[in-house]
């Protein structure tokens, strides 16, 4: 039974909004400071001790960074193990609905109560699901786990305090009697050019009818991601569900060799005024990867900075093995002392102003490149404001930049991960 509901970010999109009618959610640490989004309440309820576990959705990492920046446990499930029917949708192919909880014993117990197969969502995977709870006996005494560390090295470097948290949370599993060893995948901006492609393609098509006749009411930060795709087209659609497929497809000896992948999580919470909208087309994500690959991945808490705030590791597991990513997640949590920590909330406190609404990102493009974008908006029926148009022009070079990556000649015979499947039932 749901208890209530909590502050999301616009359409489960975008970052903290200053120009709608709610204000964001705010991080019980400190106030001032960002909760990681789009399950933004979730993580914020869950920190503070409202509730013990609240659902979140994650189609670029939406339960692990609100889980991570508030220094929760959050797992974003095997694509297709919970139903994401009465979710609204983001993303068709990227969406995972997960549990947001305390601590990791609470997490198994949640995603035990949603799991399975359900006949509303076509995406629905119909297998057996174990018993999560009895998975974690607290033992990962010889297993294999292989560290990414490129994507927080190399790819989306981490703060100092964040490094030195993970080395120590990688101390702490050795002295488990796990095996660590480095590891790599592809560069986390393959994943990023790949995933922004498909989900904001997808993410335009679910709001286009309304974008065409109501615009206006929508919030600037949104709209600063989703008209984006306006200039994707379909065969960067295509050719991006090409790529996703032959990047899950090479996974495969990664998972043969290691039981889990480890690599740092989001973290520390940035302040409110930091947040800009033209950042998510600048910047790959620790998170994006794994929304990519489909398979399961946690974020848990590795300790805090100086000033309080909380850091993050994340394991991520093969597709449905979600219960040995929480049986590792578990040992480390019962070797730690994070769970014993939590925010000062002060019930007196006075509300803090939020920041102004940012200007659009600056824009260097030429009168003949604007021109050919408006009449893109035109051929789509919709009618942008200055601000509006600013920001999609700020935006359109790293679109195109992104699209460009992706073009390259696969093998004629190459599906996209969207293909068909037919399964006839006998009898």
């Amino acid at each position: 039974m749901l208890l209530g509901k909590l502050a999301t970010h616009e359409f489960a999109h975008g970052g903290p909004s200053f120009d709608l009618p709610w204000p964001p959610a705010r991080n019980p640490w400190n106030r001032a400071h960002f909760t990681g989004g789009s399950s933004s309440g979730s993580g914020a309820s869950v920190a503070a001790g409202l509730a013990m576990g609240a659902l979140g959705s994650d189609t670029g990492g939406s339960i692990r960074n609100p889980a991570a920046l508030c220094g929760l446990a959050g797992l974003k499930p095997t694509y297709g193990l919970v139903s994401r029917f009465g979710v609204y949708t983001n993303s068709f192919s990227y969406d995972h609905a997960g549990p947001m909880t305390w601590s990791i014993e609470d997490c198994a117990i949640m995603l035990q109560a949603i799991a399975g197969h359900d006949p509303n969502d076509p995406a629905s995977a119909d297998r057996a699901v174990p018993d999560y709870r009895a998975a974690l006996s607290g033992s990962i005494k010889g297993m294999r786990i292989g560290v990414l560390r490129h994507l927080f090295e190399q790819d989306v470097p981490t703060p100092p305090a964040a490094k030195a948290a993970l080395e120590a949370a990688f101390d702490v599993l050795r002295g488990l009697g796990a095996i660590l060893e480095d590891t790599s995948i592809r560069p986390a901006q393959v994943y990023h050019d790949v995933k922004i492609t498909g989900a904001e393609s997808e993410l335009y098509a679910v709001h286009e009818p309304v974008l065409r006749t109501r615009l206006g009411d929508f919030g600037e930060d949104f709209l600063g991601r989703t008209l984006g795709a306006l200039l994707i087209s379909g065969a960067d659609y295509v050719q991006a569900s090409r790529w996703r497929r032959a990047l899950v497809a090479e996974m495969a000896p990664l998972y043969a060799k290691y039981d889990v992948l480890v690599t740092a999580g989001p973290g520390p919470a940035p302040r409110f005024e930091t947040w800009r909208t033209i950042n998510f087309w600048q910047r790959a994500s620790l998170t994006t990867p794994f929304n990519v690959l489909g398979g399961p991945a946690l974020a848990q808490c590795i300790g805090f900075t100086d000033d309080g705030l909380p850091l993050s590791m994340q394991i991520v597991g093969r597709p449905f093995d979600d219960a040995t990513v929480l049986r590792v997640a578990h040992a480390y949590e019962g070797a730690t002392a994070w769970r014993a920590r939590r925010p000062s909330l002060d019930p007196n406190a006075a509300a803090l102003p939020l920041p102004p609404v940012p200007d659009p990102a600056s824009s260097e493009l030429g009168t003949m490149r604007r021109d050919e974008i408006a009449a893109a908006c035109q051929r789509a029926g919709l009618t942008l404001n200055e601000r509006h148009f600013q920001q999609l022009c700020a935006t359109a070079p790293y679109v195109e930049a992104m699209v460009g990556r992706l073009r390259r000649d696969p093998e004629f015979y190459e599906e996209p991960s969207s293909s068909v499947t037919f399964i006839s039932a006998s009898g």
